[in-house]
Formats: structure tokens, sequence, C-alpha cells
């Protein structure tokens, strides 16, 4: 896994990032059926090519390399893959 969105999008959800992905690894997009259930938006660990286009484009610095992922948070990438899992 690349990038990690963590607790910072919570609430928030600003989808500037998906716009900026160049591969469509963030989800879910709002015309996606469980973006409105949705507690935050995750990064696919596998499609994500590690561009990190989406850092700069998130209003509430809710994206991280994984190596950057603050130990507070570290339990998010867990979070973002098991979205994947479904």
């Amino acid at each position: 896994m690349a990038y990690v969105i963590a607790e910072p999008c919570i609430g928030t959800k600003d989808t500037a990032c998906v716009d900026a992905c160049p591969v469509d690894c963030i989800h879910p997009k709002k015309d996606e059926g469980d973006f409105e259930t949705a507690e935050l938006l995750y990064i696919d660990p596998v499609e994500c090519i590690d561009c990190g286009a989406c850092v700069p484009v998130c209003p509430v610095s809710a994206i991280f390399a994984l190596d950057d992922l603050p130990e507070k948070w570290s339990h998010f990438a867990q979070i973002n893959a098991d979205y994947y899992k479904r």
C-alpha cells in the first residue's frame, strides 16, 4: 500500500483526491451507492501507483504515504485495505 487515508477524512469526505487520482483508486465516489454511509474515503492498496497526486489536494491533510502514517492512525492502513475486501 502506497498511500492511506486517515482520521481527518472522517466527516469531510472531500472528493478532490478522487478527481486528482490518475488510476481511479479512491472510493467511494459521490455517485456510488455507499458514499453517503461511508465514514471516509479509501485508497485501494492494490491499484494505487504511489504517485502522490492525492496528497496536496486533500483539504484536511488526511492522506499519508504508508511510511509517514502517524502511529496514532496506523490502524487506518488496515481500514483502507479492508474496504476493498468486500
